[in-house]
């Protein structure tokens, strides 16, 4: 990826040709300010050829509805788009693409005039799909109809797949090299076509591009989203130790308050550890509805945290996948603690003093 240095076709085809590379996928993101009141939409012009295979997909894609017209272009909004900018599917959405930098301008004359001869075309939103990456709405287009409308053919975004035993490092330096080469010719031949002014001799490439492997850019992801959700892991701790607090301290006064009855219990014949048994089973009892009634309450909140604040504060949607699996096994853990705790405080109701205690009845 890169922020200041836009890839040219020239540029594209000379990446292409580094030993090593087997495809390469580019796009080309940008911004646009629709309203004042909102933060900036982002564009995205990429090759899209099968919509459902290139973007998660919500709905659609779909043909233009009645009234739209028909050489309408197609563009692909994300799920904020909706909300914030009353985007419908299969209407005509009002879109003005940016004009591209001054700097490519200059370096394009023709450009100038193409763009003020042709009228702005019509777009339809032909789909709608789900982008966590971008809270205040993306757009999709694809390139070709990007650079007809524009002009603009260059790329700022690359996807690049290596050859199977390749060396990443040596394909990377090799790519470097490759794009040093190809800004020296532009600049001998005095047609540079990129946003910034780079000097002809020896430009400094590492400082204008960015490598990212698709591991690296999911173990950050998965990193970033686990940071994001450790303070719920906490609190389930912090909720699971303070119910079991709550069990001890519930059965230790059960014990201190049926003393006479475990005594009871005692002279009739019952073993200690029959009576250990019959405080664990009120344990296990006792935890298992509290496990069914929590985790009942949990999948409510569950589903109003997904389809209703999710929705109302980040504008997206997601789909609500439930890990019974391992929602039994923390049930099961939380009521086999519950009923060790149980049978812990319920150690004393089989002394000796709970025996003596029925002579208070005496």
């Amino acid at each position: 990826a890169a922020q200041v240095l836009n890839f040219n076709p020239a540029m594209v085809q000379s990446i292409r040709s580094v030993p090593g590379v087997a495809r390469i996928e580019g796009q080309r993101v940008s911004g646009i300010l629709l309203k004042p009141s909102q933060p900036a939409v982002t564009i995205i012009a990429r090759w899209i050829d099968d919509p459902v295979q290139n973007f998660p997909m919500v709905s659609g894609p779909v043909p233009p509805a009645t009234g739209v017209p028909a050489d309408a272009v197609p563009i692909y909004v994300s799920e904020p788009m909706l909300d914030l900018h009353q985007a419908r599917l299969g209407q005509v959405f009002p879109l003005n693409m940016p004009n591209t930098t001054v700097e490519y301008a200059q370096a394009a004359p023709d450009f100038v005039a193409k763009k003020a001869l042709s009228a702005e075309p019509e777009y339809y939103i032909a789909g709608v799909w789900r982008d966590y990456a971008r809270q205040f709405g993306t757009i999709a287009i694809d390139q070709r109809s990007y650079a007809r409308i524009t002009g603009d053919t260059r790329l700022n975004d690359l996807a690049i797949w290596l050859n199977d035993g390749v060396s990443t490092a040596s394909v990377q330096e090799a790519i470097r090299d490759a794009i040093a080469a190809q800004l020296r010719k532009e600049a001998d031949a005095g047609n540079n076509t990129n946003a910034t002014a780079l000097p002809a001799a020896t430009p400094d490439v590492s400082k204008l591009i960015e490598f990212s492997s698709a591991t690296e850019i999911r173990d950050i992801s998965l990193k970033i989203f686990d940071r994001s959700f450790a303070v719920t892991y906490w609190l389930q701790a912090v909720a699971i130790a303070i119910g079991l607090f709550g069990v001890a301290a519930s059965f230790s006064a059960q014990v201190l308050a049926r003393r006479k009855e475990f005594g009871l219990l005692a002279h009739l014949g019952l073993t200690k550890k029959q009576i250990l048994s019959v405080v664990a089973i009120e344990g296990t009892a006792w935890t298992a509805i509290g496990s069914i009634a929590g985790c009942a309450l949990g999948l409510v909140v569950a589903y109003v945290l997904v389809n209703v604040v999710n929705p109302q504060s980040f504008h997206w949607t997601m789909d609500m996948h439930i890990p019974w699996p391992r929602l039994v096994a923390l049930c099961g853990a939380v009521v086999v603690a519950g009923t060790v705790t149980a049978w812990l405080a319920g150690r004393a109701a089989a002394g000796k003093d709970a025996v003596m205690a029925v002579k208070e009845d005496w």
